[in-house]
């Protein structure tokens, strides 16, 4: 019985151990998916300097990556990804940074202000707060979603309801952008999601706001 009792105690404690890990590098991950909020304030000053600085990243980090593959380290940048990335990820090459940087800069590219911010932002807010939710609260999931979550699709569309009436002050049309985006958040579609979810979110407030 004793036994039995200790080696309940230890399969908990390693199942808490793993889940602290993995919450740990969730919050990492989505700190630096947040960092993507900034990009409006920098294209403001000046959007082709900005445009650089998005492909500069692009490129450094992708050959990063290479060197991270061939068991070599580059900067500091190898190391957050290893304190970043999911176990899963941890033997390929890591896409998520590569899609977080495209998908703000096709918002830049096709979409005019406010419409550009607005899906910067929910590439930031909206898909940063609900995976950190997601990961923190839990809570039931939706089926088909690849594992999403009810509050994490809630704090998605909170969020982009938010940044879309800070922004533009339209709060039925910031319903409308937030639903869509909520929608476009459940898509199980990886770190494809990084360019789903600005480019539809913009799209649709560019009808909506110019249309």
């Amino acid at each position: 019985m004793a036994v039995n009792m200790k080696a309940a105690v230890l399969t908990q404690q390693l199942h808490t151990g793993v889940i602290t890990n993995e919450l740990q590098r969730e919050l990492i991950r989505k700190s630096i998916h947040l960092l993507i909020a900034f990009v409006p304030l920098f294209a403001s000053i000046h959007i082709t300097g900005t445009m650089f600085l998005l492909g500069a990243g692009i490129i450094l980090y992708s050959y990063s990556e290479v060197r991270r593959k061939q068991g070599k380290d580059f900067l500091f940048i190898t190391r957050i990804t290893e304190l970043a990335s999911r176990d899963k990820d941890r033997d390929r090459f890591v896409l998520g940074p590569v899609t977080l940087g495209l998908g703000a800069m096709l918002a830049l590219l096709f979409y005019p202000e406010p419409a550009a911010t607005i899906a910067i932002y929910a590439l930031a807010f909206g898909d940063g707060f609900s995976s950190l939710a997601g990961k923190f609260l839990g809570g039931r999931q939706i089926p088909l979603t690849g594992g999403k979550t009810f509050v994490g699709s809630l704090t998605c569309f909170m969020a982009v309801f938010l940044v879309v009436e800070y922004v533009s002050g339209a709060g039925s049309i910031a319903i409308m952008i937030a639903f869509a985006a909520m929608i476009l958040e459940l898509l199980p579609s990886g770190d494809l999601d990084n360019i789903i979810i600005p480019a539809g979110t913009g799209f649709i407030a560019y009808k909506l706001l110019f249309v």
